[in-house]
């Protein structure tokens, strides 16, 4: 979908008041984040350099490297993650107080490999009849993939299916679908789809869907906390929902 950009960006640089009259200094500020919210993370970045001017840097951090960068106070401004793991960071110093925003939702969603048969998951009857007749099920225990056991629990067939049920770990659960390791695999809309050599047959049917809450929150080390906070207002602002879309994710329901 192509976006009203001279509307959208008159209105952002306006309401984010970061701009003077005359010429502004233009400023670059870095996002870290986890592949829970990258998709996301990058489309609202690109979003917001059209819109003021300013470069946005989002480095992606796989597994405990986040953590780490975070908590020895690499240079950086923002970090965008789940909304629970900001209270820890907060209490070593490591997050400003207050500063912390959630700005979308994360579900799940399925895949299969590609040019095999695509099973309906539209309802949650035609997605009990999928995970019964897969020969196997990929997710992880990370994120959202705790949200699955549950779901499978609420249906009444964790115990018919429990046997084939693998827990990936080290890779996307895309690329153990595309690999043949697994005939179906369940992971965050956002993680799931873009992976080669598999088939994203789409979200969870609404009645079935469990959310994650993700947030962004500025970091203790900033030197541009000004622009910094700038930015996180534009990520929470629904006028730039269409963004997340774009990136797979959803924005907040208010």
């Amino acid at each position: 979908m192509r976006l009203p950009t001279n509307v959208v960006t008159l209105g952002l640089v306006a309401a984010l008041g970061i701009w003077s009259a005359g010429a502004a200094r233009s400023a670059e500020i870095t996002v870290y984040l986890n592949q829970a919210t990258a998709s996301g993370v990058r489309e609202l970045a690109a979003g917001f350099e059209k819109a003021t001017g300013n470069k946005v840097n989002v480095s992606f951090e796989a597994g405990p490297a986040l953590n780490q960068k975070i908590v020895a106070g690499a240079p950086g401004d923002l970090a965008s993650l789940g909304l629970d793991q900001f209270d820890t960071y907060i209490s070593q110093g490591k997050v400003v107080p207050g500063s912390v925003v959630e700005y979308a939702r994360v579900g799940n969603g399925v895949a299969v490999k590609a040019g095999a048969p695509k099973p309906d998951i539209s309802t949650p009857e035609a997605f009990t009849r999928a995970m019964l007749d897969a020969k196997s099920i990929g997710h992880t225990n990370n994120g959202t993939g705790p949200f699955n056991t549950r779901l499978f629990q609420k249906l009444g067939i964790y115990d018919q299916i429990k046997d084939k049920i693998k827990i990936i770990q080290g890779r996307l659960v895309a690329e153990a679908v595309a690999a043949g390791d697994v005939e179906i695999g369940i992971q965050q809309t956002n993680v799931i789809q873009p992976v080669a050599g598999s088939e994203y047959l789409g979200p969870l049917p609404p009645e079935l869907m469990e959310y994650g809450r993700v947030a962004v929150g500025l970091l203790a080390v900033s030197k541009e906390p000004e622009v910094a906070t700038a930015f996180i207002k534009f990520m929470a602002d629904p006028q730039n929902a269409a963004l997340l879309r774009k990136g797979a994710m959803e924005p907040l329901v208010r």
